[in-house]
């Protein structure tokens, strides 16, 4: 338990600076907006860039990986779901809601706990590729479809949107380059790293901040926060056990890998790609805040269970 708690640490140490930040105004009163456009626009797309750059993407032709995208598309399809049909939320809020049921943070805690738990990183490597490869670019699409509604010419807009969107155009220059199979020079590289590195640390400030300007939320919208953290942190660990041990007959280090993937938090990018598209960032917050209060329980038991 100790070692999956410890992957926790540097995320609340940072997200308590950010809120005391906002708390004394110390950066001023647009530092919020300011780091989580500096998140998307440039810090994780550079991330972005070097992950795929040096990832093999056929590492995702492998049972685990399967498993752990079955149980997040369905998942994120309920997600999507509930949020249409039963908190009638509109398109680009429905994208955030199945988010925050479905898209694991499988960077700042992620490789924490895969190195600590797992005792390596190969397999959380591999869903973060899933995950930037093929599910935020739906998100993005999505978002860009209801936010950006009345621009004309709506097919020319999804055509140029990886070229639009820093976050799509970053993952496949990345993807690109590994295709290659030459790796960058270091002078290439270099500035890249350090602007990555901002990445993490500049998205968990900013969501500190929006603490400070959180309201309770009446009945419907905590149903709705409940609704999805069950979903993130009950049922995709639940649904990738059974798929992988019943269906594919998965076993031992594999299928606890799997689970415990399955089982990570909300990311971060919730709240940014919301905070990025002027959306109400508040379920995007509260669905990342309170999915990894209840991880800190849920992992434990899942690693009691499995090992």
């Amino acid at each position: 338990m100790n070692a999956v708690l410890f992957g926790f640490l540097p995320i609340w140490v940072i997200t308590g600076l950010g809120w005391v930040a906002a708390r004394h105004d110390i950066l001023g009163s647009q530092a919020q907006h300011v780091l989580g456009r500096f998140a998307f626009t440039f810090a994780m797309p550079a991330l972005l860039f070097l992950a795929m750059a040096g990832a093999d993407v056929t590492a995702l032709l492998n049972v685990g990986v399967l498993v752990f995208a079955i149980s997040l598309v369905v998942v994120f399809a309920a997600g999507l779901l509930i949020s249409r049909w039963v908190f009638r939320r509109s398109q680009a809020e429905q994208a955030i809601g199945a988010m925050g049921a479905g898209y694991v943070n499988s960077a700042n805690l992620g490789i924490p706990v895969a190195v600590h738990v797992l005792g390596d990183t190969s397999f959380v490597i591999t869903v973060a590729l899933f995950q930037m490869l093929f599910i935020a670019p739906v998100v993005l699409v999505l978002l860009d479809l209801d936010v950006r509604r009345e621009t004309r010419g709506r097919a020319a807009r999804m055509l140029q949107l990886p070229f639009r969107n820093p976050i799509i155009a970053a993952s496949l220059a990345g993807v690109a380059v590994s295709a290659l199979g030459r790796p960058l020079p270091a002078e290439a590289t270099a500035p890249l790293e350090l602007l990555g590195d901002a990445a993490v640390p500049a998205a968990l400030f900013a969501l500190g901040m929006s603490l400070n300007t959180r309201v309770r939320p009446d009945s419907s919208a905590r149903a709705e926060r409940a609704l999805l953290v069950a979903l993130k942190i009950v049922a995709q660990p639940l649904l990738a056990y059974a798929v992988g041990h019943w269906l594919f007959g998965l076993s031992g280090h594999t299928l606890f890998a799997v689970v415990i993937c399955a089982g990570l938090p909300t990311a971060q990018n919730a709240f940014i790609f919301a905070s990025e598209y002027r959306l109400n960032t508040d379920l995007a917050r509260d669905t990342v805040i309170l999915s990894t209060l209840c991880s800190m329980l849920s992992l434990s038991v899942i690693t009691w269970l499995l090992v």
